[in-house]
Order: structure tokens, then sequence, then C-alpha cells
């Protein structure tokens, strides 16, 4: 699932392709707006907020994406090949005289007006690589239920916007708890540095086109995808177990030997998943 680093590289490419340009081409491949006609307005801005994509165009409208597991936004230039896959996956189109903007396998894609923005991200917690960056907030968002896996807690888009389960793992690593203990339960001290910890993981990652937390490029990633690879840290075997609230179970990596609490009986070995980024 491409988290908040990817869209906002997502977004920047978009914005430099689009923004201050008037639309040539508009294509919107969904039913409910299939008779949508854009050309003719300017692209004012492309803002990514959390794993949310928003296009402002002129006239007070907003074209609202969201890529979750597998949607992609591709920029081509004049006469170059699109390569984003087939064209039936194709759910929008943006162009201008120099770019066009495809939308692959867009989930959610949406028209609205910019003033009801608020609709579809009002929910959202703070921005981890946004203006509204809050993280006394984005830690009393998340110890509001003390109850709740750490794990589930980072997924969970309301409390802070932008981790998705590869950062999730590899903040768990990185606190020394596994994805399944108590967020109540984790020393008071980590707890404080989560938020700007996750900060810093997204910041330093958002001009990067492969992701890295451990800070070598030949070893990028803790855990995520290592299993049954030894640890970098200690040399025991990563483990992998699913973890969700039942309808959503997404692969979960940890250290057995690093990370203290709660974990499932039973883990299943699984090679480096499938890429997702975008």
């Amino acid at each position: 699932m491409p988290e908040g680093d990817t869209v906002w590289q997502a977004a920047r490419r978009l914005h430099d392709a689009l923004a201050g340009r008037v639309l040539t081409r508009s294509d919107l491949r969904v039913p409910k707006f299939a008779t949508a006609d854009l050309t003719g307005r300017a692209v004012l801005d492309v803002t990514p907020r959390g794993k949310h994509l928003l296009t402002r165009i002129e006239g007070n409208l907003t074209l609202h994406s969201h890529l979750r597991m597998d949607g992609a936004w591709k920029v081509f230039a004049p006469g170059q090949r699109w390569s984003g896959g087939p064209s039936h996956q194709i759910r929008a189109i943006l162009g201008n005289a120099d770019r066009t903007a495809v939308g692959y396998r867009l989930p959610v894609l949406e028209l609205l007006r910019t003033t009801d923005e608020e609709r579809v991200v009002g929910h959202l917690g703070p921005d981890l690589l946004g203006p509204d960056w809050d993280p006394e907030q984005a830690l009393a968002n998340l110890l509001a239920d003390p109850a709740r896996s750490l794990g589930e807690a980072l997924l969970d888009q309301r409390n802070l916007a932008g981790v998705g389960n590869v950062y999730k793992s590899e903040l768990c690593f990185l606190l020394g708890a596994t994805p399944w203990l108590p967020i109540g339960a984790l020393p008071a001290d980590r707890a404080a540095k989560l938020p700007e910890l996750a900060k810093r993981l997204l910041e330093a990652n958002r001009d990067r086109p492969n992701r890295i937390t451990t800070g070598h490029r030949s070893q990028p990633l803790f855990v995520y995808g290592r299993a049954p690879r030894p640890c970098l840290r200690c040399r025991t075997s990563v483990c992998v177990a699913d973890q969700g609230d039942g309808s959503r179970e997404r692969p979960t990596y940890w250290c057995p030997n690093c990370q203290t609490g709660p974990a499932p009986s039973t883990t299943r070995h699984r090679g480096a998943p499938r890429r997702t980024t975008n």
C-alpha cells in the first residue's frame, strides 16, 4: 500500500506537471463523473493529505483520488508511450500542452467542490508531511484507546495521517515493541518519541525513490519483508503474521528478540511482499 511519503511524491509529480496550466484534455472514467469536462480550466495545485490526493482546479473544483493498494498516477510527455497498465485500468486522464497525467486503478475518484474537501479528508489526524502536523495531538489520538494494539493504532489515519504497513512494522521495531502490544502499555518515554520518530522517517524518505529506514541502501529496512532472514541487529529470524481487524489483514513483521510484548503463537514464513510503491 502506498504510504504518506509515496503519496507526497505523487502529488509533487502531478503538481509539477499540471499546476498553473490549462487543461486541454479531461477524461474521468467513472460512471458518476464520466460526463464532467474540465478542459479550459487551469489546475491550481495538487496537495497531498495523508494518503489522499487533492487536485484543485479553478472554478472551486477538486478532483479527489486515493491510491489504496495499487493505484498510481503516471505523468507522460507528448508522444511518450503510456506504461502504467492496460488501457482498461485507466480511471482518469488530465492533460495540457506539455504533460498528460494518467490515473491507473484508482479505487477512489470523485469530483467535488473545493469548499467541500473536509467531507473526504476532515476525519484525518495530523498529517506527518503536512502543514497541520501537531505531535501532541497525534500522541493524544494514539493514546485515546490504550487497549488498542500499537500496530492498529498506527494504521488508523484518524490518529495520524501517513503511516502504512511498512512504516508500522519499522516503527514498532525501532520502539522495541511488538505490533500487538497494547499502546497503553508502551513505556511513556517511548510513546512520547513515537510521533516525531514517524515524522522523521517519512521526511527522510519523501525525496527518495527507494525507502530506507536503516540508513543503509544494501539493507534498507529493519524487518519489513525480511522473514525469515536474520534480524539486522541480533541475527534472530524475523517473523511475520497477519494483523488486522478481521476485514483487512496485513502481513506484519517483527523480531521476537528485539521487540517485547505479545505476538501470535503461530507465524508463517513469507518472502518479500509485492512492491506497492507508485
